[in-house]
């Protein structure tokens, strides 16, 4: 029996290195694993590059690991939103580099990713600043861009609920990007509310098989972005 639980955050990413490629699952705050994100900003891995939906609000997860100036590269689809006053000054100022993609291209390409396709073609991004430069083909009459496939060495991500065995189910859109992810990063750690017996979860819930995640971490009382935000947390 392969037993996947890690005994703490800190732990479970500890061996993340200097010029990591990391995908961070969450949509905003549905499904941020905040937990993890502080956890490596303590354990100090810099030059990371970082793939999620967005950069993260106020000064707390994924923006407070920006803050840190740990993030040379954000690969995103929104990097501006009501809460983000980190990442556009550190963009500005030429400290972290953004690769825009649109918010479908960037789900198809983790998807890509993960499956073992290095690469597709869509027509979103077709004459505008985003497929500049990038190879085209028409198919029946229609032009398309080539877009590649995106891994990572690392996936973190937030389950409502997983076993030992590294099964998981999530909490209703919390689950976004996360099964995606899960399938594209080397090493994927989880972090859920509970982790539960082997036995416990409907095997027909089950959203991301153990086969694709390498560790489970208990976290039972995760951080709502939200609320730190409204309460004007900074981390650390």
């Amino acid at each position: 029996m392969i037993d996947k639980q890690i005994a703490s955050v800190a732990e479970a990413v500890a061996d993340v290195f200097d010029g990591a490629t990391i995908m961070i699952g969450g949509f905003g705050e549905a499904g941020s694993p905040i937990e993890l994100i502080h956890a490596l900003i303590d354990q100090g891995a810099s030059n990371l590059t970082v793939i999620n939906n967005n950069t993260g609000s106020g000064e707390v997860g994924l923006a407070a690991l920006i803050k840190a100036k740990r993030v040379t590269k954000m690969i995103c689809s929104y990097p501006r939103t009501a809460n983000s006053t980190v990442f556009p000054e550190l963009y500005r100022s030429g400290e972290t580099e953004l690769e825009l993609v649109p918010q479908g291209t960037l789900a198809e390409r983790i998807r890509a990713g993960g499956s073992g396709i290095p690469a597709f073609y869509t027509p979103t991004s077709v004459g505008t600043p985003l497929g500049d430069g990038k190879e085209s083909r028409s198919f029946q009459d229609r032009e398309y861009v080539l877009e590649y496939g995106l891994t990572a060495d690392f996936a973190l991500i937030k389950g409502r609920v997983a076993d030992i065995h590294g099964n998981v189910i999530y909490n209703k859109t919390a689950r976004n990007f996360s099964p995606l992810m899960a399938m594209a990063g080397n090493v994927t750690v989880v972090q859920a509310t509970k982790i539960s017996p082997l036995g416990d979860i409907d095997p027909e819930t089950i959203i991301t098989p153990g086969i694709f995640v390498n560790r489970v971490v208990e976290v039972s009382e995760p951080a709502l972005e939200s609320q730190l935000v409204e309460a004007g947390e900074t981390y650390p």
